[in-house]
């Protein structure tokens, strides 16, 4: 089984609940990290997470001893912006959301908008508000379209489970009564980016995750190698829960290279 997973030549790599819990890294990463580096494998941290740019999550990760450009990371921010983009380029959205992706939306052209706006885009935030909500659900009865960056309910942190996007886009849906459409995963339109990316065969890459209802099912979806590690949200009884299950189970990432 370890021999299938290390004769694969890139891997996509979750990081909330897989590299790191908030600024505490994950036991075993070191080595994982260290193993991708030295066998010349491809590989990409793909997050969920919308709050930092890949060069926040560069220097993240240097702070907490690891060294990995910037080249390595895609957030669904870039995702989402890159989706608007082609959709409707030099469109103009309201934002709810961290620098990550409003660097992102910018990057690719979009500008912020909070009167008649094309979209109303949200993201994971710290600055979420009653009057935040309030605009971003009148724009959306006056025609603006609603975008999540990704579909999480809920979040690891150092201090437990918190708030995801999804959570904070649901009063939204609820009082609008319109249906977010969601980029990041489990949404293979991400996965194909990431594939694209490290520019190799599905048959020759693996994901990993901590999550079965996002990079589990996402892989699964396109047809992907699975490798769920239970250093995140999900444990062996919740995994038993789901309809499909993951090809391979590791304690933690540095499993995978022993």
């Amino acid at each position: 089984m370890l021999e299938e997973i290390k004769n694969k030549k890139a891997f996509i790599c979750d990081m909330d609940g897989v590299i790191y819990h908030g600024n505490i890294l994950l036991e075993g990463v070191l080595e994982f990290i260290e193993w991708l580096q030295k066998e010349n494998k491809k590989y990409l941290f793909l997050t969920n997470s919308s709050e930092r740019s890949p060069r926040e999550l560069q220097q993240k990760l240097a702070r907490l001893g690891l060294n990995v450009d910037e080249s390595h990371f895609y957030t669904s921010a870039i995702a989402t912006a890159k989706f608007l983009a082609s959709q409707q380029p030099g469109c103009t959205v309201y934002a709810i959301g961290e620098a990550g992706l409003i660097n992102a939306l910018y990057q690719h052209g979009i500008t912020m908008n909070d009167v008649n706006p094309d979209y109303v885009v949200v993201g994971e935030t710290r600055t979420y508000s009653y009057e935040k909500l309030e605009k971003a659900v009148q724009l959306v009865f006056h025609g603006a379209k609603l975008i999540g960056t990704n579909p999480d309910l809920t979040g690891p942190s150092e201090q437990g489970i918190v708030p995801a996007t999804k959570a904070l886009l649901s009063p939204i849906e609820l009082t609008t009564r319109r249906d977010a459409y969601y980029v990041g995963k489990p949404n293979p339109l991400m996965m194909r980016h990431a594939v694209k990316l490290l520019g190799e065969s599905v048959e020759s890459t693996a994901i990993v995750g901590d999550r079965m209802d996002t990079d589990i099912v996402a892989g699964m979806e396109s047809e992907i190698d699975t490798i769920l590690v239970l250093s995140g949200v999900t444990t062996l009884d919740g995994m038993k829960k789901f309809a499909y299950q993951p090809k391979y189970v590791f304690k933690n990432v540095g499993e995978i290279v022993k």
